[in-house]
Formats: structure tokens, C-alpha cells, sequence
């Protein structure tokens, strides 16, 4: 569990952080649960699960994937442009998968705009020549 200051998150990540604690609200109310049935479902603080929620602090994949699974949800759906998007689709990702990404996550925040493109390219690249 990593807690990250507010004022330490740039603006345009605080703004992601909220989006998605209020995502995870909006679907955790939906299904009428409370922020306790996540903590025991998931092993996260209670405290914990209301900073994100209020967009305090910025969970790792690892933790979105745990939140994800004690609200019977696919991670995908946390992420989904509208809620009919949310609801209909699903991306089901195992657990060596949510790592990966996650070091990708966390390697990529130190990397320039440029360096991230090319980056992308690499991934296509790799992955064309892997279905090919």
C-alpha cells in the first residue's frame, strides 16, 4: 500500500486519482456495499480505501486489481470512458500480468513524452513480430 501526499501529485494525476476513487464509490455503492466489505474482502484499512476514494492517494494496479476482484469486477471497468462501456466490457488480468504493468507504471513516470512514444513503438513492434 503506497500513500502519496496530495500535494506531492502533479494536477493532472490528482485529477486521475479522483476520477478513480470516485469511480470505485460510485460502483462499491451501486452494489451496496460498504468501504468495511472491501476491507474484508481485500485485507486493505478502511482509511486506506477513503483516501482513495477522496482522491487522496493514487493506488497501484496491484491494489485497483484487489478492489476490483472484492467488488466482482473486471480492472478494465474502472477505466472505461461511460458507464455502458463499464458495464459491457471486461478485461480479465492475472496476476503476473497486473505486475508487469505495474513496473511499467511505475519506470514510465520517470520517462520524457518522447521517450514514452518510442517506448510504445517498441511494445508494438515486439508484439506484432510475436503473433506473426
Amino acid at each position: 500500500m503506497q500513500i502519496v501526499s496530495p500535494a506531492s501529485v502533479p494536477a493532472p494525476l490528482r485529477s486521475v486519482s479522483s476520477n478513480i476513487g470516485t469511480t470505485i464509490r460510485d460502483f462499491r455503492l451501486q452494489k451496496g456495499m460498504s468501504q468495511g466489505d472491501i476491507e474484508k474482502r481485500t485485507g486493505l484499512l478502511r482509511c486506506y480505501l477513503s483516501r482513495v476514494e477522496n482522491g487522496h492517494t493514487v493506488p497501484s494496479l496491484e491494489t485497483l486489481q484487489k478492489i476490483a476482484g472484492a467488488l466482482d469486477l473486471q480492472l478494465s471497468q474502472f477505466f472505461a470512458e461511460d458507464p455502458v462501456t463499464r458495464e459491457s466490457t471486461g478485461m480479465n488480468l492475472s496476476e503476473e500480468e497486473i505486475r508487469f504493468l505495474t513496473q511499467v507504471q511505475r519506470y514510465s513516470a520517470n520517462l520524457s513524452d518522447s521517450d514514452r512514444r518510442l517506448l510504445l513503438a517498441m511494445v508494438r513492434k515486439f508484439a506484432s513480430s510475436a503473433i506473426s
